[in-house]
């Protein structure tokens, strides 16, 4: 005769070092609520044998996706990523403690109000590791470009009649026709070997994308469309990941930040720019993409140039094309086979 098992529900307020299990019944009565080590073994040890786990959710954080598959594939309970944000607001205690994220995973879990966030299968999160290190190389290449140029304007040097960083400027600035100082040439060469050490590893880092991204059929449908270089395609990839878990194209432009901005009260309508949530990298990306779409594609160009008609300011014209066009690629994208 089998025994009668208690269905419960979890909820893992996760850190680095330990996690916070909360276990719930049906009726909403905490059953057990006690810290235990970051361990997948010492979790599944807090649950008795006369349990039976319907739900669990772990707040979305660096490092929940990994710990959220280990649960999925190894110790099999139905697992979800809950969004952080949406939790805490509706948490409305002032007061924030392990002991009470944990109960209140637990609670929504049992109620069916967990917001939900995508976990990512282990190849996208890899993509997104190589494609946030390049991001991070560029910023920092930036950043030794603002160094250099300050210093240029601090030793009141008077720049050639040339572009930036071209070949030609950087001969000049590498010569003795850049009058600096003893320390600031001393300071400036450093830069400019640093820049190189980055380039190199720009690369590095580049083929290893293009290496990964070789297959895979959502880059390679995105590097096919006039104006969408690998870049944008490794970081849509990295970030969306497949554009078949969104309902509608404007949810994909939500996601992406592309939506404007309602700012309305009372009698007065209007807009206050774009949203601010998303990945601000895609975002950077998409926006950069939608300049490029204004040149090669009459479609956009007509599009932005009606908007700057009507006065519309260039920056929103190109934000209305960025969310024309995300919106419109859904359709597109949604069809293509995705292998994870």
């Amino acid at each position: 005769m089998e025994l009668e098992t208690v269905p419960v529900f979890i909820g893992l307020d996760y850190h680095s070092k330990g996690v916070q299990v909360c276990v719930m019944d049906g009726a909403g009565k905490v059953l057990r609520n006690r810290r235990c080590g970051n361990s997948l073994l010492e979790i599944a040890a807090q649950i008795d044998s006369s349990w039976r786990v319907q739900r669990t959710a772990i707040e979305s954080c660096c490092g929940a996706s990994d710990l959220a598959e280990a649960i999925a594939e190894q110790v099999r309970w139905p697992i979800t990523l809950a969004h952080p944000g949406y939790v805490n607001r509706m948490k409305h205690n002032p007061d924030k403690t392990d002991y009470a994220d944990a109960r209140m995973l637990a609670e929504l879990c049992r109620a069916g109000l967990v917001p939900p966030v995508w976990l990512a299968p282990r190849p996208v999160r890899e993509l997104r590791v190589l494609v946030r290190l390049r991001a991070d190389l560029v910023g920092r290449v930036r950043a030794v470009k603002t160094r250099v140029l300050s210093l240029l304007r601090l030793q009141r040097i008077a720049e050639p009649a040339c572009r930036r960083w071209t070949r030609k400027w950087m001969a000049w600035l590498s010569s003795g026709g850049c009058a600096l100082s003893e320390q600031a040439r001393f300071t400036v060469d450093l830069h400019l070997a640093e820049l190189t050490w980055l380039a190199e590893r720009n690369k590095t880092v580049e083929a290893r994308l293009e290496s990964l991204t070789a297959d895979d059929t959502v880059v390679l449908r995105l590097r096919s469309i006039k104006g969408i270089g690998p870049v944008t395609a490794w970081t849509m990839r990295a970030v969306i990941g497949r554009f078949d878990r969104f309902t509608t194209g404007k949810q994909l432009a939500r996601f992406c930040a592309l939506t404007p901005r309602n700012a309305s009260s009372g009698q007065r309508v209007a807009d206050a720019g774009l949203i601010k949530a998303g990945d601000r990298l895609l975002k950077s990306v998409l926006i950069e993409a939608a300049h490029r779409l204004r040149r090669y594609h009459p479609r956009w160009r007509k599009l932005s140039e009606s908007l700057e008609a009507r006065g519309k300011p260039r920056c929103v014209a190109v934000a209305a094309v960025a969310n024309r066009w995300v919106r419109g690629l859904y359709h597109e994208m949604k069809e293509v086979k995705v292998a994870a």
